[in-house]
């Protein structure tokens, strides 16, 4: 068995040999670089969870000690495991990394083994393995050479030009920001009388509902309550540093002067054509939140150019899209044809100042798709307030005079039918009457 020592310098002769061969990599056809990703992925979990079992996750500390009391061999064994700590972090940064690439190989290629769709991670043998690229695409395919696949994201940092790190600084700096946290709603607990017997329930409630009157039709009159806590927002976006920094290097790397931009960018259309639903088993942005529910200054990056720009547009387009889909639950029936991110997009044609032909634009879709959507969400029934401006549905929906003509030859469909049901009811009668 191995000592913790010779793991550790396994670990990182691993990882050396992967930057090494990650150049050639990208050579190879796309059924080969996920085929090679996702076997490295599996030795790097496999290496952590065995460090991770022998190391621990916390490195004890002697900072606290006055210097005289410092035993030299006791400092001497907290930075050996300080190091080996490290190890397992460098280790989790290139494990993201792969999982990024993973993630977007995944959501923009569809595998196929003669005609049968397979797994990205069911891949055995990438030579009888064709990849099809998808109609809609998700994220930045550029960005997966640029990734930090050996985990030394530092090191690799200090080989790069001043306008990257520059650009790594900032975008790392808009990751970490907190997000303008927003009172949702508000932990109590409740004391009750029930059957005679005093109880306690601890609920939580919605921050625009009448407390009071909301507790006595639940529990009677006869009730005490006391906030516990309020219910916030959470603030961060990407709650996951070893994801901030591999997007942060790849994005600085392929493009220093628009990296920010287009950062911003992906993110928020990422957000706009995926639901929620989507969003929990893509894996492009580990640890991202599901939903945006707090303003975030990263998404008003592009709009800034627009002049109707105000600050919170980008972050309140996407506020406004969370919203709106939780208000469609049980009403999806009546779309069902339209698909996710035809969706996301007429709800950002409903809620933004742009047109149809912006919106397809903008987003990269088709414009004739994105009409035959809103054709759709016009005749639907669904009340149109809930996708945004009613007026700009309007021309979608069907003229009246031709609603009216239609109506009146459905009736008067319905008058002959009548007529002549009624002829043929007369006549039996009569030939009855006869017999």
């Amino acid at each position: 068995m191995t000592t913790t020592e010779e793991l550790v310098s396994r670990v990182n002769v691993i990882l050396d040999e992967i930057k090494a061969n990650m150049p050639r990599l990208f050579e190879s056809s796309v059924p080969h670089i996920a085929f090679q990703l996702n076997r490295q992925l599996k030795v790097l979990e496999e290496l952590r969870n065995e460090l991770e079992r022998r190391v621990g996750i916390t490195t004890p500390s002697t900072a606290f000690l006055e210097r005289s009391q410092r035993d030299p061999n006791i400092h001497w064994i907290y930075r050996k495991k300080h190091n080996r700590l490290l190890a397992i972090d460098r280790v989790k940064s290139a494990i993201m990394a792969h999982k990024i690439a993973l993630g977007h190989i995944a959501a923009n290629y569809q595998f196929y083994e003669n005609k049968r769709e397979i797994e990205l991670k069911d891949i055995k043998d990438p030579e009888k393995i064709r990849a099809i690229r998808r109609g809609i695409s998700i994220g930045r395919l550029e960005i997966v050479p640029y990734l930090g696949y050996s985990g030394d994201i530092l090191r690799i940092l200090s080989q790069k030009d001043v306008e990257v790190r520059e650009a790594f600084k900032a975008i790392k700096g808009k990751l970490k920001e907190r997000g303008t946290l927003k009172r949702v709603g508000y932990h109590l607990e409740v004391e009750y009388f029930e059957n005679n017997r005093l109880k306690t329930a601890r609920i939580t409630l919605p921050e625009d509902v009448d407390i009071d009157y909301e507790l006595k039709k639940r529990y009677g009159h006869l009730i005490r309550w006391k906030i516990l806590t309020p219910v916030k927002t959470k603030g961060i976006l990407i709650n996951n540093h070893f994801t901030v920094d591999n997007l942060a290097l790849a994005y600085a790397s392929l493009n220093p002067k628009k990296a920010m931009n287009m950062l911003a960018f992906d993110l928020f259309r990422y957000y706009i054509i995926t639901s929620e639903k989507d969003r929990e088993a893509l894996s492009l942005y580990p640890d991202i939140k599901i939903s945006i529910d707090c303003h975030y200054s990263l998404f008003d990056e592009p709009f800034r150019g627009e002049p109707f720009f105000r600050t919170g547009f980008g972050s309140m387009l996407l506020i406004r899209k969370a919203e709106v889909e939780k208000m469609l639950v049980g009403k999806r029936s009546n779309i069902s044809t339209i698909p996710n991110y035809l969706l996301g997009a007429i709800i950002f044609y409903g809620t933004s100042p742009y047109n149809e032909r912006e919106t397809s634009e903008f987003l990269g879709l088709s414009e004739k798709e994105v009409q035959d959507a809103l054709w759709k969400i016009a005749i639907s029934g669904i009340p149109l307030e809930i996708f945004g401006d009613r007026r700009k549905f309007e021309k979608f929906m069907p003229k009246e005079e031709i609603v009216v003509e239609f109506l009146k030859a459905l009736e008067e469909g319905e008058g002959d039918d009548g007529a002549k049901g009624k002829k043929q009811r007369r006549a039996s009668k009569k030939d009855r009457r006869k017999s």
